[in-house]
């Protein structure tokens, strides 16, 4: 029996201050494009069972357009597939903040969709011999002990969430590897993270199906680093075992041009630097999502740049992202604890900057927040130390 797995399609992203000649957000546009691609290439697989592992919205309540879109794509499809079984949970966006709120995906009840939206359900096919068990990621959920619950042939586990050791830090919403049982399961789908990846033999995360986090960049590098080709869905037969991930190309180019070391050059330098890495790059940036890491610049230096040359650039492409990465700046202070308070400072920011993150969380934010911290637990401490 061959299955499509699909996840994070997160229809309604909206992102930077562009509008599409249709007149909605530039990326919601673009998204909305990837999606009918992943759907032709999904009809051209016919498979007997598609599974789709949440976030099908990237909000609980998604603009008009975005609900228009989705339903089209999956009206398309039914009307190609008559036959396929479609199972679909909800995922943490997909899920309403309230418990009186109503679920969007509800919706696609009326196509002849499983949608399971408020707690986990088993589903059986009996015409595939083949039970589901649905799991969505909803405030509040009681998990059930993940394991088949029938004697069907091919048993399959969807499911929206996170695999602890995913990334270093540790969350309550995390769920151990062991508790999936994946050995018990002929498939397991999963949702939730954003780049290809297997977590257990027959345990796989599909992907989103474009670029819709707070880190894209951090998806590239990680797909690069793994070998995945990009963004797409994956194909499973349960019977044979055969397994592929199906590659389908972004609506758009995200371009990393970085870094480019700064610490001896002057501003006309960088400048030059910059426009070489433009001219150089294999995918021309008009209309692209531009990255350009500066490393070792000074904040002072961003301002003495030729601004009319990056307003240039920023006209051909969608966006032009221009990250400076400050160097550590020697203590000037006498007192040793004002420096070792400069030098924690400076390792807490990079350590962040660098450490792998969720796809969905906001790095700056992320730096930001534990700058915060330190300071208040340096206050903090300094208060101790004043009353003792």
């Amino acid at each position: 029996m061959r299955l499509v797995h699909m996840a994070d399609l997160h229809l309604g992203f909206r992102q930077f201050d562009r509008q599409a000649p249709s007149g909605i957000n530039q990326r919601e546009q673009d998204v909305a494009e990837t999606f009918v691609r992943v759907i032709d290439a999904v009809i051209a697989e016919q498979p007997q069972l598609i599974v789709i592992g949440g976030d099908i919205f990237h909000h609980s309540h998604p603009s008009n357009p975005a609900t228009v879109h989705a339903f089209n794509g999956f009206a398309r499809l039914r009307k190609a597939l008559p036959a396929t079984e479609i199972v679909m949970v909800a995922g943490n966006h997909d899920a309403p903040r309230t418990s009186d709120g109503g679920c969007m995906l509800q919706l696609f009840r009326s196509l002849r969709i499983h949608v399971v939206e408020r707690a986990a359900e088993t589903i059986e096919l009996p015409a595939l011999d083949c039970e589901i068990l649905a799991v969505p990621d909803v405030v509040g959920i009681e998990r059930p002990e993940l394991r088949p619950s029938t004697t069907r042939r091919h048993r399959v586990l969807l499911l929206h969430g996170e695999i602890a050791g995913m990334v270093p830090v540790r969350t309550p919403h995390d769920i151990d590897l062991g508790a999936l049982h994946a050995d018990a399961w002929s498939y397991v789908a999963l949702g939730h993270w954003h780049v290809y990846r297997e977590v257990a033999p027959g345990a796989y995360y599909s992907g989103s199906i474009d670029f819709t986090s707070t880190n894209p960049w951090g998806e590239i590098e990680e797909a690069r680093v793994r070998g995945v080709p990009g963004k797409g869905f994956i194909v499973h037969d349960i019977a044979t075992g055969g397994h592929r991930f199906v590659p389908v190309a972004a609506s758009r180019a995200l371009l990393d041009l970085g870094p480019i070391p700064c610490a001896d050059l002057t501003a006309w330098n960088i400048d030059g630097a910059i426009q070489d890495a433009v001219d150089s790059s294999l995918v021309p940036i008009d209309g692209a999502v531009v990255r350009i890491v500066l490393q070792d610049c000074q904040r002072h230096r961003l301002r003495e740049l030729n601004q009319d040359a990056i307003r240039a650039l920023r006209t051909r492409a969608l966006h032009v992202q221009l990250v400076p990465r400050v160097p550590e700046v020697a203590s000037t202070s006498v007192t040793m604890d004002t420096a070792k308070h400069t030098s924690l400072e400076v390792l807490l920011s990079r350590a962040l900057q660098e450490r792998e993150i969720p796809p969905d969380m906001n790095r700056d934010a992320l730096v930001m927040a534990g700058g915060r911290f330190l300071k208040n637990a340096t206050r903090g401490n300094a208060a101790v130390a004043v009353e003792a």
